[in-house]
């Protein structure tokens, strides 16, 4: 349980600076951070970051399929939270 925490804290934590970096390199015009780089920290669980990054930084958010891609993500992975609170983790025998 410890190590799932602990790698969704520093996903977390990876994908929020990510953020802040590709806005930082934005402004000054400098060589960015791939949507697509972006997108794979937020699918590997960063999503709340990424949200979070979005509004703090105000950041990529007038791009409509960043947008919503990253909705898509965030949609799936809260699913899949909700299902295995529920439904609990399948045992393997």
């Amino acid at each position: 349980m410890w190590i799932m925490i602990t790698y969704l804290w520093a996903i977390n934590c990876l994908t929020l600076l990510a953020f802040g970096f590709d806005k930082l390199r934005a402004r000054r015009r400098k060589r960015r951070v791939s949507e697509k780089r972006l997108l794979l920290l937020a699918a590997l669980g960063g999503s709340l970051a990424a949200l979070l990054g979005s509004w703090i930084f105000s950041h990529k958010t007038r791009k409509r399929g960043f947008s919503a891609i990253l909705l898509m993500i965030v949609v799936f992975q809260g699913a899949a939270v909700f299902l295995l609170i529920t439904q609990g983790v399948p045992q393997i025998s």
